[in-house]
């Protein structure tokens, strides 16, 4: 168990029925430990739209009231760990769906409000993960997919699915070598989000922070890039940001994507 991947997936492959299905299987296949870690924003917003709960979001982070906290439970906690969890166990993947609440996996405190209330998310650290309760698991063969939700004194709490990917990568590099993937639609960090060509091979803190100030990123994957340096910086061996069906598929071959380095 010296290596552990970590991935996240996200956008628009959970709501692509092939696509999904190929990451899941490639996913399966991994002879390592794994962890998986999804997110659901699309679906939430689809299903919260049908029952007239609109959707608010600041730099690309989702704004949980009452309502929408109910509704991104349901969603993220049920409906969509759960599809997941069964489709890997038909790929004989031994996977158990879970929040934060479950096995105390993952506490949380509830985001104080500086300038934007973001009401019910919660906010986590490396020290927020039973990582002992995660090591068995890991060593019991068993496949942990984490829904994007916490918990803080008896409450659900919604949580980015990108920063609970890195805090768990952070917290298991004391033990392992980790390897955390961010996987979704796109074939990395793009210079121009309208040219599917323009891909940033590597990307510094450096680099990343005078890109910023050009305002070339796009809101969507500023958590991903955020969570990314966070996890780097921290001791995480690797960490990849791009498209699922070239980081799984060539997992140990040439890397693709984005590379993060600190």
């Amino acid at each position: 168990m010296n290596k552990v991947y970590i991935i996240k997936i996200g956008g628009h492959v959970l709501d692509d029925e092939p696509s999904l299905k190929k990451f899941l299987t490639d996913f399966a296949h991994i002879k390592a430990p794994k962890i998986l870690v999804h997110g659901g924003g699309k679906l939430a917003t689809r299903i919260g739209d049908q029952l007239g709960i609109q959707s608010h979001y600041v730099k690309g982070r989702r704004i949980t009231d009452e309502q929408t906290l109910d509704l991104v439970t349901m969603v993220y906690g049920g409906l969509v760990n759960k599809q997941l969890v069964a489709q890997l166990q038909a790929l004989q993947c031994n996977a158990i769906g879970v929040t934060g609440a479950d096995g105390n996996l993952i506490r949380a405190t509830k985001r104080e409000v500086k300038g934007t209330d973001y009401g019910f998310v919660g906010d986590i650290t490396p020290e927020s993960v039973h990582s002992t309760f995660l090591y068995f698991l890991l060593k019991q063969n068993v496949v942990p997919v984490f829904a994007p939700l916490t918990h803080a004194s008896g409450t659900m709490l919604n949580t980015n699915a990108d920063t609970i990917a890195s805090v768990l990568a952070i917290a298991l590099s004391k033990h392992f070598e980790i390897r955390l993937l961010y996987c979704f639609e796109k074939a990395g960090v793009l210079r121009n989000v309208q040219d599917e060509n323009s891909v940033i091979s590597t990307l510094t803190k450096a680099t990343y922070e005078k890109l910023l100030s050009e305002n070339i990123f796009h809101d969507g994957i500023l958590p991903k890039l955020e969570n990314a340096f966070n996890a780097i910086q921290a001791g995480v061996k690797e960490v990849v940001i791009g498209e699922h069906k070239h980081l799984i598929a060539n997992l140990g071959y040439e890397t693709k994507g984005t590379l993060i380095l600190p």
